[in-house]
């Protein structure tokens, strides 16, 4: 079994910094990186990128909203024609700047409030799929199972990697508990551990209500602003190793 271990990274700005990039770079095998919307800036994005690529860590976009105050998570009034622009200039960002150093990016996935709005919006997920095709058809789109985004790819001809969130708390329906509510965000590793363990073992997860969901995922995702995320991913990577798995950059899971 090949899984892929996956983080958002390069969410700082300027001097600031969020979460131990460096620490979780030798731990993930893919790296979402900020595009200076909803956090990051050119020379974060630069040496996000140099680092993944000294470290083998496949790389990919991970666009939001321009709400550095909000940090991307807050919905604002953006046109479709805004949403596809704003999507176009992060990708294309990051790829040039990972040009620069000889990687590629593979992957796009959507940061917060951006990809909330696109899974509410079937016309506007489809629209913002076409717009990734029309960059480089060989990206692939990672979602949550059985959201609009995930369909909207799949119709645009791109590859989807559907992602299990080992630190965030389901419902019974299959998304996530809002931030905010008691318990939507795990924090807690041994239950981080268990809720990965049952995930690796029969492909499930406990809802918020106490039932079973089946996840259907080969991607395992540990939100970099998590407090303690660093011990989070390598407690997520020491369950993927004690089942025998091989833990693999997203792009090398689809070819």
């Amino acid at each position: 079994m090949k899984i892929d271990l996956n983080s958002d990274m390069g969410e700082g700005f300027g001097r600031w910094s969020i979460a131990d990039d460096d620490g979780l770079m030798s731990v993930v095998s893919s790296a979402n990186v900020a595009c200076g919307f909803h956090a990051g800036d050119y020379a974060i994005m630069d040496r996000t990128v140099r680092a993944a690529k000294e470290r083998g860590v496949g790389i990919g976009a991970h666009p939001g909203l321009p709400d550095l105050i909000g940090f991307g998570r807050r919905t604002m009034a953006v046109s479709d024609a805004d949403m596809e622009a704003l999507l176009a200039y992060q990708v294309g960002a990051l790829q040039a700047v990972a040009a620069r150093h000889g990687h590629r990016v593979t992957h796009v996935s959507y940061h917060a409030a951006f990809g909330t709005m696109a899974n509410a919006d079937e016309g506007l997920a489809l629209r913002l799929a076409r717009t990734i095709a029309a960059l480089d058809r060989e990206l692939t789109v990672f979602s949550m199972p059985g959201q609009l985004t995930e369909r909207a790819a799949e119709k645009a001809g791109l590859r989807v990697l559907t992602l299990f969130l080992a630190d965030r708390a389901y419902t019974a329906a299959g998304t996530l508990v809002p931030r905010g509510q008691p318990g939507a965000v795990i924090h807690d590793l041994a239950d981080v551990r268990a809720r990965v363990r049952r995930f690796l073992e029969d492909g499930s997860v406990m809802t918020i209500d106490g039932s079973r969901l089946p996840v259907k995922a080969r991607s395992i995702l540990v939100h970099s602003d998590t407090p303690g995320s660093l011990d989070l991913a390598r407690a997520i990577r020491s369950e993927i190793e004690a089942t025998g798995a091989e833990l693999t950059p997203a792009h090398r899971l689809m070819d």
